[in-house]
Order: structure tokens, then C-alpha cells, then sequence
């Protein structure tokens, strides 16, 4: 189960990852250009949600992919679990 593996959201992600890389290089760009610090947490928290619901869109994804490879093959489920309990370190 571990390995490389694409799941169904990752293009999702990718896009949202890469827009929240684009918003913090113009974040940067703010505090290069002397803007107020209130504007810049404002947006580094708007960067910073983006990522955390990226982060809780991918571990989701895995969970439910884990739990079809649990229905699909009973016998690897303690496989399963030690993917269940490894990526839920990062919630």
C-alpha cells in the first residue's frame, strides 16, 4: 500500500497546492514591499487554510482508500491500519 500511488484527488490538490504557492509568492512580494503587517497575516492566514484543507482533502482520500483496500482484501488489514495510524500523526 505504500509506495508511489496517484489517488483520484491528487490533481485536485496539485492545483490547490499550486494556487496557495502562487498566493504566498505574492505574500512574500507584500512583505518585500513594506505592506502592513495586517494585510500580510490576513493573507498568510488565507495561505495557511488553503493548505490545511489540502492536507484534510489528502488524508481523507487515503483513509477511504485504505478502507477499499481493507473490503477488498480482508487479509491486509493489518497493512491497512499501520497506513490508518501513520498518516493520522499529521491531523
Amino acid at each position: 500500500m505504500h509506495g508511489e500511488h496517484l489517488h483520484q484527488s491528487h490533481p485536485d490538490l496539485i492545483k490547490r497546492l499550486k494556487r496557495a504557492d502562487g498566493h504566498l509568492q505574492n505574500v512574500i512580494e507584500m512583505m518585500v514591499n513594506g505592506r502592513d503587517c495586517a494585510d500580510v497575516a490576513q493573507q498568510l492566514h488565507a495561505v495557511e487554510k488553503a493548505i490545511s484543507a489540502a492536507k484534510k482533502l489528502l488524508i481523507h482520500d487515503h483513509l477511504d482508500h485504505c478502507l477499499d483496500e481493507i473490503a477488498k482484501s480482508p487479509g491486509e488489514m493489518g497493512e491497512a491500519l499501520a497506513g490508518f495510524k501513520d498518516i493520522t500523526k499529521y491531523l
